[in-house]
């Protein structure tokens, strides 16, 4: 079965034609899903930076990733948010778009390698470490090189067919 009537009624439905229609919607949106990239893309190179033993060494790695572990999550909901208000507004443009689908995998995998790294962290009887294995140290850059491949493709769909 082709996605195509699946896309073609969603492009159909009221909430999608508002979303179109109304000129304020997308241009905001946008706006908002920019600013929780900024967000998880911030929080995310701060407490990895961490955890690959370059940045803020003085503080113990458990106060760091649960300083911005929070803001990571909020920021992957609202861009989930935002991102099903785009999708819905266009999904005839995003939904067939193959970097749009490269872009939530990446996500997927971004977003569980940063809980998996951060996870010990967050359990209240973690006990952190002073220096990270080397494994951690090779994910957490690892981790950056995910999030900026995901901005990457987050700007690359408006050009991708």
């Amino acid at each position: 079965m082709s996605s195509l009537p699946v896309i073609d009624w969603l492009y159909a439905t009221p909430v999608s034609s508002g979303i179109r229609d109304l000129l304020w919607v997308v241009p905001t949106v946008q706006s908002v899903h920019i600013l929780a990239i900024a967000v998880i893309f911030g929080s995310a190179v701060i407490s990895d930076l961490r955890l690959a033993g370059v940045f803020a060494t003085d503080e113990p790695v458990r106060g760091v990733v649960r300083r911005y572990y929070p803001w990571m999550r909020a920021a992957l909901l609202l861009l989930l948010a935002t991102g099903v208000v785009m999708a819905v507004g266009e999904p005839d443009r995003v939904l067939v778009n193959s970097v749009f689908w490269l872009k939530m995998a990446l996500v997927v995998l971004a977003f569980g390698l940063a809980w998996r790294l951060r996870r010990p962290y967050l359990r209240p009887l973690a006990t952190p470490q002073s220096a990270e294995p080397q494994p951690v140290r090779v994910l957490a850059w690892l981790s950056i090189a995910l999030w900026c491949v995901v901005i990457i493709c987050g700007r690359w769909i408006a050009y991708a067919i």
